[in-house]
């Protein structure tokens, strides 16, 4: 039981477009912070260098405050137990690890990534979860110093109890027992020095004074190695709560393969904030039908984190559609309404940046809809007819769309000169010209083969847009070869 004031954290990681999921478990420990009268934090966990980035931070801030979400202390504010960015406290976590190697309760792995991938690899083969062997717990004293002293790579790992079973309290799926043989010695700080997100979580959280935590049902089966870490290092673990993952209408995960995930996204097709907060929360109320229009401070004087389903909240992208209207129409005066709209056109500098590249492509006002109308648009409509004019056979626009669309997934700063090196680098790949890749990709994200140059357009659009819209026109390009379209 805790008997301090409610602390509670969201805490992203920015290694990509911010998800809505990430708006989901937000909003859940946003309000139960306002339910029991206490703080809300934002910590960026970026322990993972090599895919975190400013631009990705940024746009999780963006995001958040977009979503009408408040903190009381994060990064942009700082707070009395800042920083609140795991790579600025990098120094803080050591000593814990240090403690718990101390006590006997961890220790040092010196095996290889080789190694450890052919012991997967064979783990695998086997039948059995992949998990480390424990080779090196039964190294002395003597060779772990010496070859320590000796400057050679190595991992800490925690010790796991090799009989019986964790037993926790979870504030959604109540009591919870997992065996310790299911649980991996899991890294806790990494041969850079760097902590893995076990070890940084319970850290922080505790430094932070978070007293729960609220996050998704992915997590529930990391809760005893955390469990374990606190009572290694004699603190007070918080209290857990395991929400449901959001899912499609088929219950599968909800991803950015199937649907568009991106608070971006929702942003850039002109979804108003009020209506996806209110889509979000009501997985976390009761209400009657009729009931379902509500502001935030609705939410929360409806909020009742004692009677959470376990059900699955399903992402209806019919009934948020229902809820923004509703609120388009209902929620906003005229002028608030003209206002929104303005806002929403020249978000990311779209209408500037559309009308810059217009100027020199039409002979009077009246064609600027048809030209640049594609960066306003929900959906383009597209179809087998769409690429009548694109000389591609279906075949090779699947083979095109199938190389663009992880290919663009990995550039991390989404601008002009990136997308071109990368579109670049698939026509060498695909061995074929430049235009040819070209070609059906105007189609896909303008909807025409006469428009703004391409490169230019995408970056306007934004990664998540551009996504959906690759998306859509390679389902139709796959249709077409499926029902064996051919080309004159």
């Amino acid at each position: 039981m805790i008997d301090r004031p409610v602390r509670v954290r969201i805490a992203p990681s920015p290694t990509g477009e911010p998800h809505v999921g990430t708006a989901y478990i937000a909003l859940f420990n946003y309000l139960f912070a306002k339910k029991h009268g206490g703080e809300f934090i934002l910590r960026i966990e970026d322990t993972d260098a090599t895919r975190s980035t400013p631009e990705f931070e940024q746009k999780v801030l963006d995001a958040l405050k977009w979503c009408g979400l408040k903190w009381s202390e994060g990064p942009d504010i700082g707070g009395p137990y800042g920083p609140y960015r795991q790579s600025d406290r990098k120094d803080l976590y050591r000593p814990y690890v240090e403690k718990i190697v101390e006590n006997g309760h961890g220790f040092r792995c010196f095996c290889t990534p080789e190694r450890l991938e052919q012991m997967r690899e064979a783990q695998r083969a086997a039948g059995k979860p992949p998990k480390y062997d424990g080779r090196c717990l039964s190294l002395s004293a003597e060779e772990v110093t010496g070859r320590v002293n000796a400057g050679e790579p190595h991992v800490v790992r925690m010790k796991i109890p090799t009989e019986g079973s964790c037993k926790f309290h979870d504030g959604v799926y109540g009591d919870v027992e997992i065996p310790w043989d299911a649980v991996d010695m899991q890294v806790l700080l990494k041969a850079d020095g760097m902590p893995t997100y076990h070890m940084a979580n319970v850290v922080d959280d505790h430094m932070m004074r978070i007293t729960h935590v609220a996050r998704g049902e992915e997590w529930l089966a990391s809760v005893p190695k955390h469990i374990l870490i606190y009572r290694y290092l004699g603190l007070e673990p918080p209290v857990f709560m395991h929400l449901s993952l959001m899912r499609n209408a088929d219950k599968s995960k909800l991803s950015k393969r199937k649907n568009p995930t991106s608070i971006s996204y929702y942003t850039a097709l002109g979804y108003l904030p009020e209506a996806l907060m209110n889509f979000l929360g009501l997985f976390f109320i009761q209400i009657a039908e009729g009931e379902e229009m509500l502001t935030m401070d609705q939410l929360a004087g409806k909020f009742d984190p004692e009677n959470l389903s376990k059900a699955g909240a399903i992402f209806d992208i019919q009934k948020l559609d229902w809820l923004n209207g509703r609120w388009l129409r209902e929620g906003l005066s005229e002028e608030e309404f003209a206002a929104r709209v303005l806002s929403w056109a020249m978000e990311n500098d779209r209408v500037k940046q559309g009308l810059k590249l217009s100027q020199s492509r039409i002979t009077k006002l009246g064609e600027l809809p048809d030209l640049a109308g594609f960066l306003f648009k929900s959906d383009l409509g597209l179809d087998a007819s769409s690429f009548a004019k694109v000389k591609s056979p279906p075949d090779e626009l699947v083979a095109i769309f199938n190389e663009v669309q992880p290919s663009l997934e990995k550039i991390l700063e989404w601008n002009v000169e990136a997308i071109e090196a990368e579109l670049r680098a698939v026509a060498e790949r695909l061995d074929k010209k430049l235009k040819v890749v070209v070609a059906p990709l105007f189609i896909a994200v303008s909807g025409s083969s006469r428009s703004l140059p391409l490169f230019d357009s995408m970056a306007i659009l934004g990664r998540s847009v551009v996504r959906q819209r690759l998306k859509v026109a390679g389902q139709v390009a796959a249709s077409m070869a499926g029902s064996g379209s051919s080309k004159a």
